[in-house]
């Protein structure tokens, strides 16, 4: 699991993998939804063009007027930009198509890389006390994946239950070496969680035992199940946990937050 490091202000956790319907928004929501539960104060970054973390928290189109593209490409003032939504402890800096464009603006740019780091080190950050800051990247090894990845303290990898779900795994893991040998020495792995697991499917279980083996105590604990209230919940706007709270999906959620904490906590001195 990610190793200790001592951060100052929010713990930043970049959610990617470029493999798309791997889970990601879902896990963005749900686990800052969980940590939020859990007494902490979480803000998400939508930094997919899809904004599908904005829409799943019930941000309308017409309440998006600032956004993940005016932070990193207009210097917009964190308090313009962060929305707080209908759950409790969970704030959110939402996305619009817009951010589709962001990746060839973004190439002219010298500081390209690290427009979202400073951005979220502006000093008004500390006015927010966010304990956590969950970014939902795009299903690409663009641009903005890096920015979250040059921003971010560890990532979070979402990995489905599927045939060649390892496969796309390894390009991931040289992005990350790449950006921890040039930008973010500091870059860790959170670890990999995997998501859509069908314990009777005997694939999801050759996949759990694959990715430990690789993996080792890389790969958290908690495994999120294949689910329908996990994939209704999005449509009424809403995390699962709110969605359905007695839901096993839900349930492994907080599973995972649980253990996202414990691996957290400070090292006794």
């Amino acid at each position: 699991m990610s190793d200790l490091l001592v951060v100052n202000g929010p713990k930043i956790v970049a959610i990617a993998n470029q493999k798309g319907g791997v889970g990601k928004t879902t896990t963005t929501i749900n686990l800052a939804a969980a940590l939020a539960e859990f007494g902490s104060n979480v803000l998400i970054i939508d930094l997919d063009p899809q904004g599908n973390a904005s829409t799943g928290l019930g941000i309308e189109l017409e309440d998006r007027a600032n956004t993940t593209y005016e932070l990193l490409l207009d210097d917009a003032d964190l308090d313009e930009v962060i929305l707080k939504t209908a759950v409790e402890g969970v704030s959110i800096v939402p996305s619009t198509v817009d951010l589709s464009s962001a990746d060839m603006e973004l190439i002219a740019n010298e500081k390209r890389s690290f427009l979202l780091h400073d951005a979220l080190r502006q000093p008004a950050m500390e006015a927010h006390e966010f304990d956590f800051i969950l970014i939902d990247c795009p299903p690409s090894l663009n641009l903005l994946t890096v920015n979250a990845m040059v921003a971010a303290h560890s990532v979070l990898v979402p990995l489905q239950s599927e045939f060649f779900a390892l496969e796309g795994l390894s390009q991931l893991m040289l992005t990350i070496r790449e950006v921890r040998q040039s930008a973010n020495p500091g870059l860790r792995m959170e670890g990999v969680v995997l998501t859509m697991f069908d314990s009777r499917n005997n694939l999801s279980q050759q996949v759990e035992a694959d990715a430990r083996d690789n993996l080792g105590e890389m790969v958290f604990q908690t495994k999120i199940p294949r689910n329908v209230r996990v994939s209704e919940a999005p449509s009424y706007a809403m995390p699962v946990l709110e969605f359905d709270s007695a839901s096993k999906g839900a349930q492994a959620y907080r599973e995972l937050a649980q253990e996202f904490l414990k691996n957290n906590e400070p090292a006794e001195a």
